[in-house]
């Protein structure tokens, strides 16, 4: 039955919308987490550990974090490879190009693939720089995220990076958003206006939280 599900189209929409759902409250926290620099190294740096810490006693040190690592990662590949095969599907559907092409989605909608893969490389890069370190500017210090995350926006590219990420990652919300409360048989016609309202509220308010943080370090609020 499984099988069977994850062979339609149908099947594969699920998917993407529950993946999505889940990388969506995911987000609503880690933006919220992020805010936290704007507090101080003390504070943001508690938060870095307590992430660590949570469900002790019952939970061995990091395992929780872990455990969240392990979702995250199986909704993203489940998302990406759902996406990929839902788009392979459509191309084969319609091998040849409409003679006259009136693009009448939005600008998410057209650009979402593109997005997709914005996003997917900078989730790369973003853990190689702040998590491991591998990639990470001006010496990587473990245990010291506030004064990791002021090295990478100290530098031009680590903006560039990251702004054009959330930007990527806005548009994906706004429109995915809104599609997965259609999969999911949230919406309705007489839904669908307060649908899209909060799909770009959500949008927004992501997108301005997660570059709230570059900017403070670029014009020194955070230092």
């Amino acid at each position: 039955m499984a099988r069977t599900v994850w062979d339609s189209s149908v099947g594969k929409k699920t998917v993407m919308a529950v993946s999505g759902v889940i990388m969506l409250l995911y987000l609503v926290a880690h933006v919220i987490g992020n805010l936290k620099i704007f507090f101080g190294p003390d504070e943001f740096n508690h938060y870095g550990h307590w992430l660590r810490t949570v469900g002790e006693p019952f939970m061995h040190y990091e395992w929780t974090l872990w455990l969240i690592r392990v979702v995250l990662v199986v909704a993203v590949v489940a998302h990406a490879t759902s996406a990929y095969q839902l788009s392979r599907r459509d191309l084969k559907a319609r091998p040849t190009r409409y003679v006259h092409s009136k693009p009448r989605a939005s600008y998410a909608t057209r650009t979402m693939r593109w997005g997709g893969v914005i996003l997917g490389l900078f989730i790369v890069w973003h853990v190689l720089d702040l998590t491991t370190g591998t990639v990470h500017s001006g010496g990587f210090q473990e245990g010291h995220p506030y004064q990791n995350v002021v090295d990478t926006f100290s530098t031009w590219y680590g903006n560039v990076i990251y702004i054009v990420a959330m930007l990527a990652l806005g548009l994906h919300i706004r429109h995915g958003f809104w599609s997965a409360a259609q999969t999911l048989g949230v919406g309705s016609r007489a839904r669908d206006r307060a649908l899209k309202t909060v799909a770009n509220v959500l949008a927004l308010l992501l997108t301005a939280g997660f570059i709230a943080v570059p900017v403070g370090v670029m014009t020194g609020v955070v230092s």
